[in-house]
């Protein structure tokens, strides 16, 4: 039996990569110490799995920025305003053009945006959106897959190299061009694939492992066909190489028969997502199939039952034989953070295992089937812990969340009530600006906040530093005549995090990071326990932002989805409970904020859409609880109390009917990398609320002139009512640099004023 790891974490123990990609793209570093950076953290991660006796060890897992935005430079799918970059470069391997389409480019005489972005499946994980349009060719522009594979081995490591495949590559695309059939590019693409898979099974390579993950989607008919069709001429065009072909965050369901016809020498299922498709596949596989089964938890830190995952080893081992199976990670460990080993925990760090962890999790599994009985003891004496611990469960929670009431999420008046009382209140102009939240973090702030936790300054210190920077924001803010203001969030290390650490049932670590997308990485808090607010966790800065200024300015907190989301959520009872102990502390600091003055209260929730389940079946049961939970945290307030939410990096399509039933006054969306697309949905619904339609990516240090921002403003009034459009960025700026901050910040106001002049002008 083997063991197999799909993909390993690529940032660094210490965010090595972060910090190398960002000190490159500020010209502090030069491409060749960035090249040699990331070749020590592959060679880390394969010694760490050689090191671990792990046999099928994944390489061009690692990526500078983003696995799928790797596929489209190997392949050449490079959109068609970056062709005149692609042209002038000398030398492909470049990242100058790899990098423009992830952040965009704006100098040299060029001026192109970046691609669009979006979670990876119900990830926290941001992926480049290939774009295919009738003009593009593909040709095996960079063979990254060959290289690494040969790095390995000149290191005396075999590895098994990973590519993203081609039917989900291009399901997971967006086609450009109405006329183009997916059947014809997928024509298009194959050759470059199969010259990929030549070269690697010319180089020596036995095992490739092929990532279809969308297989555990609902597919239709012709979807499912591209798959036979794909790996038929895969298998004709390279029979002696051997293939994985990995699925996962999910069952195959209805397309298990279908996958299990394809020619492929093994199958990867999940099955921490879906221990239930065991026994279907098992009576359906081919007699010469292999089968990979996903154990270990890829995605969360909880350490493995291994009473749990040796009951479905041993039946695919009594089905199929010790040699026809593989035991693996559910996943890449790609949404794990390193090493636990790395932490100073108390209690909590027993029931945990991270990635480095995970590894030894299988070879132990091995281990143990192998009869070693005494880590079979250990693991169970971890679990018999964490179950009967102390600290885990509150009774006043727990009753607090049983004595909920059917009118406990409902708002006094409908929008139509509430929408009149805040006008008349708030006195906005149309085209009212402002700014989803959080300010650029200089060096300088990230330092004052780790001086209070080493002790070097003293609380009454650092809330004079603190006030000082709010000052100066808002009188920053109404220099530029942003209508509502924030008070930057300088006192906050993460939006999830820093809730996190003022709500009981959370524990942090100091080193637990994971990549959200490129260099942006996030340290989830870990969901231990129930959920309590035991004091006011904003009203202080909130308040005295507003203390100082006759305008508006926004409390601002974090929903109980995404807190729910971009955490490490406890595993010992239903998501729904826990997220609505979140909802309900995050309730009480609402009511504190409307009691101490603040009429506009932001309560974020980008991660409700991407808490969607794979399956459309399963929808509704998630949108009933996770918009409950919505309307639990903000119904407490009068109808004057304006209350805003923000989501980003989203389709709505599915379920603006649910966005609408959050019954937010204002939404603020991401819509500037589509221009205006995703806006087209809240017109064809007529969604009755106010909304704010991004009008520049934060995500690219690009500046956007006044007339990119004025014409998309203008799509916006040709889908919206102009009485509810606000302006503003499509993300929080707290990535971003000052001077860039200014100047968009100043052009997106002037675009605000410009359309109320042409609206006036049109009256």
């Amino acid at each position: 039996m083997q063991t197999n790891v799909l993909g390993y974490p690529r940032i660094g123990s210490n965010r090595e990569l972060k910090k190398a990609n960002e000190a490159f793209w500020a010209g502090k570093m030069s491409l060749e110490r960035l090249q040699l950076t990331a070749r020590e953290l592959r060679r880390q991660n394969w010694e760490t799995l050689q090191a671990a006796g792990i046999d099928l060890i994944p390489s061009n897992d690692f990526s500078l920025y983003d696995q799928v935005l790797d596929m489209c430079l190997m392949t050449g799918t490079v959109p068609a305003r970056f062709k005149p970059l692609m042209e002038s470069l000398a030398n492909v391997s470049s990242p100058e053009l790899y990098f423009a389409m992830a952040r965009g480019y704006q100098k040299n005489g060029y001026d192109s945006t970046a691609m669009e972005m979006t979670k990876w499946f119900d990830t926290n994980y941001h992926y480049l959106v290939p774009e295919f349009d009738a003009s593009q060719t593909y040709r095996l522009f960079y063979n990254k897959c060959l290289d690494e594979f040969k790095e390995a081995l000149s290191i005396g490591i075999h590895t098994k190299p990973v590519l993203i495949g081609p039917v989900s590559f291009l399901l997971l695309g967006k086609i450009k061009d109405e006329q183009l059939q997916i059947a014809d590019l997928l024509d298009k693409l194959l050759p470059v694939y199969i010259e990929m898979l030549q070269s690697l099974q010319q180089a020596g390579a036995t095992w490739v492992q092929i990532d279809e993950p969308t297989l555990v989607l609902d597919l239709t008919p012709i979807e499912q066909s591209l798959f036979q069709y794909a790996y038929n001429k895969i298998k004709a065009a390279v029979p002696e190489l051997k293939i994985i072909l990995a699925t996962y965050f999910g069952g195959l369901q209805d397309n298990t028969a279908l996958t299990l016809k394809l020619p492929v020498q093994a199958l990867h299922i999940d099955l921490v997502r879906a221990p239930e498709q065991l026994d279907h596949i098992l009576s359906l596989i081919p007699s010469a199939m292999q089968l990979s089964i996903g154990v270990v938890n890829g995605r969360n830190i909880w350490k493995n039952n291994y009473d749990q995952s040796l009951v479905l080893i041993k039946k695919a081992i009594a089905a199929l034989g010790e040699e026809r199976v593989f035991i693996a990670t559910s996943c890449s460990l790609l949404h794990t953070p390193y090493d636990l080993e790395l932490e100073e925990l108390p209690l909590q760090k027993n029931w945990m295992a991270f990635a480095k962890q995970k590894v030894n999790e299988l070879k132990e599994l091995k281990q143990i089937i192998a009869g070693n009985t005494s880590l079979l003891a250990l693991n169970q004496a971890a679990m018999k812990d964490r179950s009967t611990s102390s600290i885990i469960h509150k009774p006043a929670v727990k009753a607090r969340l049983a004595a909920l009431t059917d009118t406990d999420d409902q708002r006094k008046n409908t929008f139509g009530i509430r929408q009149k009382v805040q006008e008349e209140i708030l006195q906005l102009p149309l085209f009212p600006t402002t700014t989803i939240g959080s300010f650029p973090q200089t060096e300088e702030i990230r330092k004052l906040r780790a001086d209070l936790k080493k002790g070097k300054i003293d609380q009454d210190q650092y809330d004079a530093e603190i006030s000082k920077a709010i000052t100066e924001s808002v009188r920053w803010q109404e220099g530029l005549k942003i209508d509502v203001l924030v008070h930057g969030e300088f006192e906050r290390n993460d939006m999830v995090e820093y809730f996190g650490e003022q709500l009981e049932g959370f524990v942090f670590t100091k080193n637990g990071w994971v990549q959200s997308y490129g260099s942006r990485c996030v340290k989830p808090p870990v969901i231990y326990g129930d959920v309590e607010r035991i004091a006011p966790m904003t009203v202080k800065w909130s308040s005295y932002a507003q203390s100082i200024t006759n305008k508006p300015v926004k409390g601002m907190l974090t929903g109980p989805v995404t807190i729910l989301q971009w955490s490490f959520v406890r595993d010992d009872q239903p998501r729904e409970d826990t997220t609505m102990q979140i909802a309900l502390a995050i309730r009480d600091e609402v009511t504190d904020l409307e009691k101490a003055g603040i009429k506009v209260i932001q309560v974020d929730e980008p991660a409700i859409r991407e808490g969607l389940p794979l399956r459309h079946a399963d929808w509704q049961q998630y949108l009933n609880w996770a918009v409950k939970a919505f309307r639990i945290a903000v119904s407490s307030v009068e109808d004057a109390t304006q209350i805003h939410t923000h989501m980003c990096y989203a389709e709505f399509n599915d379920i603006i009917n649910n966005i609408a039933a959050m019954d937010a006054d204002v939404i603020t969306i991401e819509t500037s990398r589509s221009q205006m697309e995703l806006l087209e949905v809240f017109s064809v619904f007529k969604y009755p609320y106010e909304i704010g339609p991004g009008v520049y990516d934060i995500h690219s240090p690009r500046v956007p002139t006044v007339q990119e921002m004025t014409e998309l403003l203008e799509k916006a009034v040709q889908l919206l009512p102009a009485r509810n459009i606000w302006v503003n960025p499509d993300c929080g700026l707290k990535t971003r640099k000052w001077p860039e901050t200014e100047q968009a910040l100043r052009n997106m106001v002037a675009a605000a004023q410009n359309m109320r002049i042409a609206i006036k002008e049109h009256a």
